[in-house]
């Protein structure tokens, strides 16, 4: 842990099979628990065509990391995601079918409870700060950078890690990877308020 942030490499976490079988996941990040999470992390690997599992109450958002990228069917509607795409959001109760685009994919998911809160995912742009409200959230990068936070170097992030910040609202988030912008996703989760 450093300044307040877990990392979690994705080689260090055991592969699961999909609940459909379909392919492995690893779950890098579940809260509060992972039998009871409402926010959740995963990396999967997806080596054949296929449709994704079912999450009835979940809010899903998919985002293609390494690979030449897949498309998303949902009914009619036609979706292609590859390295450079925006995140995709959908209904988890509404799981879209697969198809890869010239091999195996490996993929960033967040999915959230609705009933338990919001959440997002999007893209590092560059270099610009992330400012967000909510009190968890998180880095994926598949390139080795540095976390900043508030102005501060908090983390030296390797590649392939995701690193946690639970107690993280209002903070002035920054990735930074030499001369290049990295290949880096924001994620976070705004727990509804309790009664």
């Amino acid at each position: 842990m450093t300044r307040g942030l877990t990392l979690i490499a994705v080689d260090a976490v055991t592969p699961r099979p999909w609940r459909n079988g379909g392919g492995v996941t690893r779950e890098l990040h579940a809260w509060p628990s992972t039998p009871d999470w409402q926010w959740r992390i995963s990396v999967a690997d997806i080596a054949a065509d296929g449709l994704f599992s079912a999450y009835p109450g979940i809010e899903r958002w998919f985002a293609v990391v390494e690979g030449d990228g897949v498309v998303l069917h949902h009914g009619t509607q036609r979706v292609v995601v590859d390295v450079r795409s925006t995140p995709h959001r959908f209904d988890g109760a509404e799981p879209p079918s697969c198809s890869l685009q010239g091999g195996p994919t490996r993929d960033l998911n967040l999915m959230v409870r609705r009933s338990a809160g919001a959440g997002t995912m999007q893209r590092v742009n560059g270099y610009d700060e992330w400012l967000s409200a909510a009190p968890m959230r998180a880095l994926f990068t598949t390139d080795a950078l540095t976390l900043q936070i508030d102005d501060t170097d908090a983390a030296s992030v390797p590649a392939w890690t995701l690193a946690v910040g639970t107690h993280a609202a209002g903070q002035r988030w920054r990735a930074l990877a030499g001369s290049d912008a990295p290949r880096a996703w924001w994620l976070d989760f705004r727990p509804r308020p309790g009664p």
